[in-house]
């Protein structure tokens, strides 16, 4: 059985102006969990026809297997390993986790605790006699880079370069050909190549010199699976840095101000420091960093919910209606940290789990825990906030919040 969707659902989603809230346009997609496309792609909108297929082995990640690339897809001459299918996926994604968490690294995310706890300090201690602050510009956007910047071992002097960077390929996500203009998507692929040439020049001088930083253990290491090539460590940099970086931005900042929605639960982690686990994972449900997988290729006819998804089909993913997906999670429109069975979409599913998300997790831990006892009475200064452009990737933009009772 095929069903063809009108349209007009997915085009609201996907249009600007939703973005503050697509949720009843998610209950309103869900009535189709299974939808044709008048291109021919489908889109899967429900929990468990989502977590099926993000668990079929038929399932194509590999940007190379589109008849028409997306957007900037190819700038980068070898792909990051989210980009590729088993078994090249799984053999770089093997030798980047023996440097990033267990079983080869058990305590790589805990051993940073101190220092996750001192950056964050050092940021809220700035807010210090200001009435207004920008939660994104002044906190989530810098912890994460300053992390990330360490982690990888991009000397602090060079912070600053790295941040303008960033920034640039951030902003280059968001291009809109219609509305803006092309210097926006230009800067973005000369950023993304400066930083490929710079993070190469760490490569290179970190070969045959051996310190603590991922990009040296990458350089230096030789596992069961061998050691990876310059630009195959480039390219995992480049994940861990872009992808990783934009969803804890994200988490932190539609954290704190669904905190400001609901502000007898902000209380409540003020008063109970273990409630940060269960809220965490619940904001990974409520309201997630990452909306979309906007594409995936049918290796082969699947059949999904009673409909057959031809070889070759292209496939969206809707996370963030899966995780308020009635039929899984009861009251899913309720912002519920004791919610109990919340194994959410947040962080994807299978084999592509995401590879930062114990550091995102921790990261927002410290960041929300903090900030709920370092600011002062505060409260939003708009709401909704201006969000940014993307859908896939959805985030406030800016989150101005007023405190000390101005």
């Amino acid at each position: 059985m095929t069903t063809t969707q009108p349209p007009d659902t997915l085009r609201r989603i996907l249009d600007y102006s939703s973005r503050a809230d697509p949720y009843p346009l998610y209950a309103e997609l869900r009535k189709t969990p299974v939808a044709r496309q008048e291109d021919g792609s489908y889109v899967i909108s429900t929990y468990r026809e989502i977590a099926d297929i993000l668990h079929n082995p038929h399932l194509s990640s590999d940007t190379r297997n589109l008849s028409a690339p997306r957007a900037g897809a190819g700038e980068q001459p070898t792909p990051a390993f989210i980009n590729l299918d088993p078994p090249e996926h799984d053999r770089l994604r093997r030798m980047a986790m023996r440097h990033f968490g267990p079983p080869h690294t058990p305590g790589l995310v805990t051993g940073m605790e101190p220092a996750l706890t001192s950056i964050v300090g050092g940021l809220i201690d700035d807010f210090a006699g200001k009435g207004q602050i920008d939660l994104v510009d002044d906190f989530a956007y810098p912890f994460p880079v300053t992390v990330i910047c360490r982690l990888l071992g991009v000397p602090r002097e060079d912070e600053p370069r790295f941040h303008l960077w960033v920034n640039d390929i951030i902003d280059a996500i968001d291009y809109t050909p219609e509305t803006d203009p092309k210097e926006k998507l230009d800067n973005g692929l000369q950023a993304r190549n400066d930083l490929r040439r710079y993070i190469g020049g760490l490569v290179e001088q970190r070969h045959g010199r051996p310190t603590e930083d991922l990009l040296s253990r990458l350089a230096n290491d030789d596992g069961p699976d061998g050691r990876m090539t310059d630009e195959e460590i480039i390219a995992t940099a480049n994940l861990l840095l872009i992808a990783g970086h934009e969803t804890t931005v994200n988490l932190i900042t539609n954290g704190m101000l669904t905190l400001l929605r609901h502000p007898q639960v902000l209380q409540r982690l003020r008063d109970e420091a273990d409630l940060v686990v269960p809220l965490v994972e619940e904001l990974l449900r409520y309201e997630p960093p990452v909306h979309i997988i906007p594409w995936r290729v049918a290796y082969s006819d699947i059949t999904v919910a009673d409909t057959v998804i031809p070889k070759d089909s292209r496939i969206m993913l809707m996370l963030a209606s899966g995780s308020r997906d009635p039929n899984r999670f009861p009251d899913p429109d309720r912002f519920d940290p004791d919610r109990r069975d919340n194994q959410h979409l947040g962080f994807g599913s299978g084999i592509h789990l995401c590879f930062g998300g114990p550091l995102a997790r921790r990261e927002t831990q410290i960041a929300l825990t903090a900030l709920v006892r370092g600011l002062d009475r505060p409260r939003l200064v708009a709401d909704p906030p201006p969000y940014r452009r993307s859908p896939v990737l959805r985030g406030p933009i800016h989150l101005h919040i007023e405190q000390n009772g101005s």
